[in-house]
């Protein structure tokens, strides 16, 4: 590079540092200090020198322009898992929530802010430049949609961190931005933010998502570097990302619900959705000691506001037939806006719901979006002239057998010949908190069943390559995919064998309580109501939930033909045995091998404890490349640290 080009690199580079503070004080802090012509003229030769020398810098704000549509979106497996949100729908949920963490922690400060309505995102940042984007997914895996997500002006490019870290936050479209939009496509208009959002994200053309000029505001991550959410929220204002419009410290349930008043007066005036507020611990230390269940943080809860409600015409019900034989009304509604999604079809719990609600065919009902998911018809309004009775089905409407009242269900008792239920229980077993056969889907069940005559998930392991070849679009490699994936399932853990057999009541949560207590399938079997209401996830109808299923001969006898083809798991509890016994791990940095999910269950099942900061009670660091500051505490710390051969050194001994 000869001096002249030197002095061309270092004008762009303050030219970019120039146009980023103006667009940080535009977009971020909306106050702007200069006028639009003086940015874009800037800008525009900012463009004409990068492509006379064919260099784009990282974080110049060319970049954001939407490229060319992708294909499809890549997967991208995030380097911590995304929790969802515990909800309290009332203020005494929520007033039990705090007080059982204040008799705990009796100093314990709360932060309160807002819950966004948009789309869940996570940021992943290396050596201070922006890598990667995705969708939260399923927490552990989500899309990646960096091209789309680019394209966000308050989304920094690089930022002041030397490490690999993650941000997670909400990409929001503002009401005022879906006004200018829909005034300009007055003929394809957006139907409401929220879906604007994730639409924009979820577009495959980067240029769609630029036109929606969505937001995102950052709330979680780069937990490494502060101890506390007062610290998080400011290390993130200092790397220029846009944080919440409502950010309150608090230490009593008084001062949260009076927060929580004010913010719903003042909703209505927000240039943006919101569904509710999230309540968070703020010490990172209490955090860590508490934990998370299977699905959510034990140290942050979301309060969501009162759902919205709308009246709509009940069209017909339709009865659905479950794994068990259980029938559950399905509702058709003329189709209504609520909530910001188009509800065609509701739940109903039995013909007892039906009944009590006063429901009738072309009937007026009052429907609500339980947690702003699940929508819930909550009564008739108005029964009309044409307005007919709904009764209750004699016969089963996928086999036709006889129904049979059980309490306030109906079940269809043909299990064995029962197209549903036969398709129903071998899609539970094979799902992913079950026994995990992956290829196993709904229509590869239902082509075993109608072709194979399978109906019981332990004849699935007696099947054959010649069996399968039976089946459209079967070939070698399915096949063989397909087999290996049943045979994997034999090393199922006994909580997801429980959980896979399908007892009514039982989820994946109950099932690894079940797993404790018993240890072993045969346990539970002779387990008696006194014992099994002990049990703090068993209630009185649990409990008989499951006697009844094991008091069952089919059932009995399909459980001893799976112990028959190996399938007897017994427990293992994780936290008391293995080579990483008493271990207090943290990983940081980029392992060769293992993804960081990999190395956390390898670690865990063999009885180590993995947490995210570095603290004198950790014994253990795994470090991989660009370890950055953790590895500097253990150090200082004099903590052992190994690199992810060494880890397997240890759980070889």
């Amino acid at each position: 590079m000869n001096n002249n080009d030197s002095i061309i690199i270092n004008e762009m580079h303050a030219m970019v540092e120039q146009l980023n503070k103006w667009g940080y004080e535009y977009y971020v802090l909306d106050n702007a200090s200069v006028a639009d012509a003086a940015y874009d003229s800037l800008y525009d030769k900012l463009r004409q020198l990068e492509k006379q020398t064919g260099i784009v810098l990282d974080n110049s704000p060319t970049r954001r322009v939407g490229g060319e549509p992708l294909s499809k979106f890549q997967s991208h497996r995030h380097l911590t898992r995304l929790y969802s949100l515990d909800k309290a729908q009332t203020k005494q949920e929520l007033a039990n929530w705090v007080n059982k963490i204040l008799t705990q922690y009796p100093n314990c400060v709360f932060t309160v802010e807002l819950k966004y309505d948009g789309l869940s995102v996570n940021s992943t940042y290396n050596e201070g430049k922006l890598i990667s984007v995705a969708t939260r997914g399923n927490g552990i895996v989500g899309e990646n949609i960096t091209a789309q997500a680019m394209c966000i002006k308050t989304l920094p490019l690089t930022i002041k961190f030397d490490s690999q870290v993650e941000i997670a936050g909400e990409a929001i479209m503002r009401l005022s931005q879906l006004n200018r939009y829909n005034a300009k496509h007055p003929d394809n208009p957006l139907k409401n933010a929220r879906n604007a959002a994730a639409g924009a994200l979820r577009n495959l053309d980067p240029r769609v998502s630029a036109e929606r000029n969505l937001d995102i505001i950052m709330y979680s991550g780069a937990s490494q570097y502060v101890n506390s959410q007062v610290q998080l929220n400011d290390l993130l204002a200092d790397n220029q990302f846009k944080i919440n419009d409502v950010f309150e410290q608090v230490s009593t349930i008084e001062q949260i619900i009076k927060v929580i008043d004010d913010i719903e007066t003042q909703r209505a005036t927000y240039d943006f959705l919101i569904d509710g507020v999230v309540i968070k611990i703020n010490d990172f230390g209490i955090r860590q000691e508490l934990g998370y269940t299977d699905k959510f943080p034990r140290w942050a809860i979301a309060y969501k506001f009162e759902a919205e409600q709308v009246a709509t015409t009940l069209l017909d019900v339709e009865w659905q037939v479950g794994r068990t034989g259980k029938l559950t009304p399905l509702a058709h509604l003329e189709p209504v806006e609520l909530c910001g999604a188009t509800i065609k079809r509701a739940t109903l719990n039995n013909y007892d719901d039906i009944i009590r609600k006063g429901l009738s065919l072309n009937s007026i009902v009052l429907l609500r979006r339980s947690n702003d998911v699940i929508p819930e018809i909550l009564y008739a309004l108005d029964n009309c002239q044409d307005c007919q009775p709904i009764h209750p089905p004699t016969h089963c409407p996928s086999c036709n057998s006889q129904l049979q009242h059980k309490g306030a269900h109906l079940y269809c008792l043909n299990r064995r010949g029962c197209p549903a239920q036969i398709v129903n229980r071998l899609s539970h077993y094979a799902s992913r908190n079950a026994c995990d056969i992956e290829g196993l889907s709904d229509k590869t069940a239902l082509a075993l069943a109608s072709t194979l005559d399978i109906s019981m998930p332990s004849q699935l392991y007696s099947l054959t390559a010649h069996e399968l070849a039976q089946l459209d679009g079967f070939k070698d490699k399915r096949i063989s995919s397909l087999l290996s994936a049943i045979e994997r399932s034999k090393s199922v853990q006994l909580s997801n064998l429980i959980y896979a057999l399908g007892i009514d009541n039982i989820g994946i949560v109950s099932a690894k309580e079940l797993a404790r207590v018993y240890g072993s399938i045969d346990n539970l079997m002779r387990a008696d109501k006194e014992s099994l209401t002990n049990i703090d996830e068993v209630g009185e109808v649990v409990a008989d939930s499951i006697i009844r299923f094991f008091d069952d001969d089919i059932n009995r006898r399909e459980i001893n033909t799976l112990q028959a083809v190996g399938i007897n798991p017994t427990y293992v509890d994780t936290n008391s045995v293995g080579a990483l016994n008493g271990y207090t791990v943290v990983l940081t940095g980029t392992l060769p091998t293992l993804t960081r999910q990999e190395a956390t269950q390898l670690i865990e099942s063999n009885g180590g404890v993995v947490v995210s900061s570095v603290t004198k009670q950790v014994n253990l660091v795994l470090a991989g490349e660009n370890a950055g500051s953790k590895l500097d505490k253990a150090q200082s710390l004099n903590i052992t640290i190994i690199d992810e051969q060494g880890l397997l050194r240890l759980l070889k001994k």
